[in-house]
């Protein structure tokens, strides 16, 4: 990958489209700044599709954006968590949280028991986007890590006090977005400027309407609980396919979640790679589609809940390609006590924040011994 930490002049555009410079940015807020007051698995691309194709739709469909500001949903991250964060650091930069939620509720519940209380982040990816847009990295946090998690407000509206070894993915399910924010902004230091998340059944539509993803499989794959069965060889994934893919576990590497990140990762770059060549515009009836989809399939925070803020904040993410991003696992091990855990390397995850707070690339000395990283699951699945 090419050196992140190298940057555009101060007068590269930002997220919003304005040109840069510290201290003149106003809400919607896509780069960083001083400190105020104030469901089972989807990929990053999502968000990055569901961004974009309201650029496309912005410029051919002008008089539907009333109609795809109503399909948004947001909620307000920043009145939830208040001033109890990291300090929002002027750099140029830009950090989101994207979620993957698996909640069982309406077009979800064939996916498992339970209803939508239950839905847990079993997706979650940070990424960073570099000073000028041009390249970015994603940490991926397991969803079975265990992590020291801060008190949150609850869904129904009580205090949980959080505390020690609770599992990363149950802060979602104990108190939503917020606490899912909350969670990543204590185990990193670092302020999240965004979030995006999306369930089952928006990873699926957004993979149809697109009209499905060209893989190519180098071992088969078949996974009876993701209702996946893919012999070696080229296949173009309708939505369902593409979602037992990106959920299968036990097809892949040990058995674990650490293999499913990878497997994940190599999809994203196939389907990121697969989108730049969608002839969009010669179909008004995709194009509404796809505008359409994205923005019904996602929830985003309060920034972001209108099709201009999220016209601005695509504009920063339009032009990073699969090759401009650098993916990697948090570090870690797994759990002494408990083989189905993991825990953070701490000295090598800390090598991840200062890199991420400091706009830098993220140094290879972080992931060397980490067993997120080891193993060929991702070597499983390559873009045609």
């Amino acid at each position: 990958m090419p050196d992140a930490s190298h940057h555009l002049p101060d007068d590269s555009a930002t997220a919003d489209g304005r040109s840069g410079g510290k201290g003149r940015r106003r809400k919607p807020r896509t780069t960083r700044r001083k400190p105020r007051s104030t469901r089972r698995k989807a990929l990053v691309i999502t968000a990055w599709t569901a961004a974009g194709v309201v650029v496309l739709g912005g410029a051919g469909l002008g008089y539907l954006w009333f109609k795809f500001n109503g399909n948004l949903h947001g909620v307000d991250i920043n009145a939830a968590l208040g001033t109890d964060r990291p300090d929002d650091v002027d750099n140029g930069s830009m950090d989101i949280l994207v979620l993957g939620s698996d909640s069982r509720a309406g077009d979800n519940a064939k996916y498992g028991g339970g209803d939508g209380a239950s839905a847990r982040s079993d997706t979650a990816m940070i990424l960073h986007v570099y000073e000028g847009r041009k390249k970015a990295s994603i940490v991926s946090i397991p969803r079975d890590t265990l992590v020291t998690r801060p008190a949150c407000t609850t869904n129904a509206g009580g205090t949980d006090p959080g505390g020690e070894r609770r599992m990363f993915n149950e802060s979602y399910s104990v108190g939503g977005p917020a606490c899912a924010v909350k969670t990543v902004e204590s185990m990193s230091g670092i302020r999240m400027d965004h979030y995006v998340e999306v369930d089952f059944s928006g990873f699926k539509k957004l993979i149809n309407t697109l009209g499905g993803v060209d893989i190519t499989t180098t071992k088969a794959i078949s996974d009876p609980d993701s209702h996946l069965n893919l012999p070696a060889g080229e296949h173009t994934l309708n939505g369902e396919q593409a979602l037992g893919l990106v959920r299968t576990r036990h097809a892949v590497g040990d058995g674990g979640d650490l293999g499913r990140i990878q497997l994940q990762q190599a999809f994203m770059k196939a389907l990121i790679d697969q989108i730049k060549d969608v002839g969009v515009f010669s179909s008004p009836k995709k194009l509404y589609d796809l505008a359409d989809t994205a923005t019904k399939s996602t929830t985003v925070d309060s920034d972001l809940d209108s099709v201009n803020r999220l016209i601005g904040f695509a504009n920063g993410l339009k032009s990073i390609d699969s090759q401009d991003m650098h993916m990697v696992t948090l570090p870690v091990e797994y759990d002494q006590l408990d083989p189905n855990r993991v825990v953070p390397l701490q000295q090598e995850s800390q090598l991840v924040w200062d890199a991420l707070k400091a706009d830098k690339a993220i140094p290879a000395a972080a992931t060397k011994d980490s067993a997120g990283d080891k193993g060929d699951a991702g070597s499983y699945v390559n873009g045609n």
